[in-house]
């Protein structure tokens, strides 16, 4: 039975919250370990971080008190504290970026039932002078379908989906004290620099949209075995090819056609290029293909005797890689081997 005295619904609450915290823990993980096996098998992308918390129930009854107490009480109406503490469950998904919300939104959306909704995206970028930080706060139970949360049914809970931006911006937007009193010329600087975060979010995903488009551009030229044909009717499309210089992107489209097995990460790959770079500046996408159409056999048959000899040891495509660049200009690429790597190679040649 609710009731409108504070003092026995305060306590009622905390028997509750006790007698039932182990299982509120258990629904909590496994809220997340469910939530991280969704966004896993979605379309979604990376997220950085999905975690969960049971909310204190001091900080519990707190909410209660500011948020719901007085109206319930000016009119009358009786109440349970447990009934509207929608948050005591709390799970925060920090995705990389913004417009990889609503995509996290609709995955929950497929799996849990809505009880309600807090869009902070919509209301800051609706007031002027409001700051914040911004991201979705969804209320969910577990749906039907959810056989194996079912038996958590009665415990909601409140998850946080934030881009990383705004995740850094929440947790120093707390740190501000007295935000509704500070005088009006820092209440400016704080907009201001609420403003800097959210161009930070936009242009990190611009970013990441236009390096998808050169990936996707490296993509499109053809890539052989063979060397690209130089006749009359093939010049323009080579003498495109052969114009860029390597970067991260062709050389992968370049490496990953003659190693089809390797994984090539995406650090490593931007090292190496770097490093043939400095050998050569002006080293051209055409010429790596070049390197390995030209040499690639021979120096597998090197990697092949070399591990025959030295079990031991890898040989991995960088290094294979490292030998053709050698092979196919040893004079600019003298370097891109170490000494001893060099002058083992260097005897091998000889021999044959």
């Amino acid at each position: 039975m609710s009731s409108l005295d504070f003092e026995l619904e305060k306590g009622i609450f905390r028997k509750f919250y006790d007698n039932n915290l182990p299982l509120i823990e258990e629904a909590k993980n496994a809220y997340v370990g469910a939530i991280n096996t969704l966004i896993e098998k979605s379309d979604v992308g990376e997220v950085t971080k999905i975690e969960g918390r049971v909310k204190n129930k001091d900080e519990c009854i707190k909410k209660f008190q500011r948020k719901y107490q007085g109206k319930l009480e000016s009119k009358e109406q009786s109440y349970k504290i447990k009934d509207y503490i929608s948050d005591l469950i709390g799970i925060r998904i920090v995705c990389l970026y913004e417009d990889q919300i609503p995509v996290v939104s609709e995955v929950l959306k497929r799996h849990f039932e809505i009880i309600d909704v807090t869009d902070k995206i919509a209301a800051v970028e609706s007031t002027e002078d409001l700051f914040g930080y911004k991201g979705l706060h969804m209320d969910l139970v577990p749906g039907e379908e959810e056989a194996l949360l079912l038996k958590y049914r009665q415990f909601s809970f409140e998850v946080q989906i934030r881009s990383l931006i705004q995740d850094a911006w929440s947790v120093l937007d707390h740190k501000i004290k007295y935000k509704k009193s500070i005088p009006n010329n820092l209440k400016r600087r704080i907009n201001v620099l609420s403003a800097l975060f959210e161009l930070a979010d936009r242009e990190f995903k611009e970013i990441r949209n236009a390096t998808m488009e050169l990936l996707q551009q490296a993509t499109v030229d053809p890539i052989s075995d063979s060397l690209p044909d130089t006749s009359e009717s093939s010049g323009e499309i080579s003498l495109s090819i052969s114009g860029k210089t390597v970067n991260a992107f062709n050389f992968l489209r370049v490496a990953g056609h003659f190693f089809k097995d390797f994984e090539f990460e995406d650090y490593k790959v931007d090292n190496f290029v770097q490093d043939i770079l400095k050998q050569n500046g002006d080293f051209k996408r055409a010429d790596l293909h070049k390197s390995l159409v030209e040499n690639l056999k021979i120096v597998r048959d090197y990697r092949d005797q070399f591990l025959e000899k030295n079990p031991e040891n890898t040989f991995s495509p960088y290094t294979s890689i490292r030998h053709c660049l050698y092979l196919y200009d040893c004079e600019t690429f003298g370097r891109i081997l170490s000494k001893g790597a060099r002058e083992r190679f260097d005897e091998w040649l000889e021999k044959l």
